[in-house]
């Protein structure tokens, strides 16, 4: 005859109760802001262009950081892209910003104003160097760019700081050898093959400037060997950030008929300053952390966002708020 469970002591059933409390504290903690009173206040959190990735993830961030903090305004404010984001921030014009990692430690080494002020505060995704061209175009690599009207992006602009670099490497030079024009993801590619024969992009995949071109005209990528990456790497610290890789096939699917493109990338970075409030930043980070999967789903690339991957914000320090949160998040 099975003999009967032993009836549990009231220690046991104590003991029960405490640890069933202690994992929904912790589920909780999780999915309840930091603290009982969020930040309020207005910060001004600068993007990129129209039709960029920045410009889009800013957006989405903005929604959920209201979530979390209804009383703290944000001011998004569009911006030519990294090197203008990173002098923004540095200067105190924006307290947030999104920039290429190479860009912000272009800044520093030029030890332009406020750059020992740069802090980070999560590594997001890598944006894809994206050389376009139309369908029949006779520009097959780097080299067959010399004489063509090329846009290499806006002025302080990310693209335009790597389409130097990029032309250089090819021993192009970018004042003489070219045509340049100074073109963003929001115009360019109306011009293509309409008085524009190339165009730089530097952007995370895929870009919806690239997406909407794909709907109406015909274009291919042009590739950049990893031959020229290593080329890059010897200038010096800042293209050390820059890593050869291949453009998935399916990024551009109609357009890349199942076909991978040798390209190379460099890694964005959320950044601050020193000086803004840890508090704020603490959340802030959480936010950035915890609606990955939200903002992913409308921004293919913001999926790489992770809490393992994010503390590395070389070239700059993680800001102490962000460090507070990942502190309390580690395993």
């Amino acid at each position: 005859m099975p003999q009967p469970f032993p009836r549990p002591t009231r220690r046991h059933a104590l003991q029960t109760a405490a640890a069933t409390l202690v994992v929904l504290a912790l589920i909780l903690w999780w999915l309840l802001p930091l603290g009982e009173d969020p930040p309020s206040g207005t910060i001004t959190f600068s993007t990129g262009t129209r039709a960029g990735v920045y410009q889009k993830y800013g957006n989405l961030l903005d929604r959920e950081l209201h979530k979390d903090m209804p009383d703290l305004k944000v001011k998004l404010e569009d911006s030519a892209g990294s090197q203008e984001n990173v002098r923004l921030v540095a200067t105190g014009e924006s307290d947030f910003a999104i920039a290429a990692a190479d860009a912000v430690e272009t800044y520093q080494q030029n030890h332009a104003p406020g750059a020992d002020q740069l802090r980070g505060v999560a590594r997001l995704y890598d944006d894809y160097v994206q050389l376009v061209v139309p369908s029949d175009s006779d520009i097959r690599t780097i080299h067959d760019l010399k004489g063509k009207r090329v846009s290499i992006g806006v002025p302080n602009s990310g693209v335009r700081l790597i389409a130097n670099r990029v032309l250089e490497a090819a021993g192009i030079n970018p004042t003489k050898d070219i045509d340049a024009k100074a073109y963003g993801i929001d115009t360019g590619p109306k011009l293509l093959g309409h008085g524009l024969d190339a165009f730089f992009w530097s952007g995370g995949l895929p870009t919806d400037g690239l997406k909407q071109l794909a709907e109406r005209s015909a274009f291919r990528f042009v590739p950049i060997e990893p031959s020229l990456v290593a080329k890059l790497h010897a200038e010096g610290e800042p293209t050390r950030y820059y890593r050869a890789t291949n453009m998935p096939a399916s990024a551009y699917p109609s357009v890349q008929n199942n076909t991978t493109v040798p390209t190379m990338a460099v890694s964005n970075l959320l950044i601050t300053r020193e000086d803004v409030d840890p508090e704020l930043t603490e959340w802030l980070t959480r936010t950035v952390i915890k609606s990955r999967d939200g903002i992913g789903h409308d921004v293919h690339s913001a999926q790489l966002v992770d809490v393992r991957t994010a503390i590395y914000t070389d070239p700059v320090p993680l800001h102490e708020g962000a460090r507070r949160y990942y502190r309390s998040v580690k395993p």
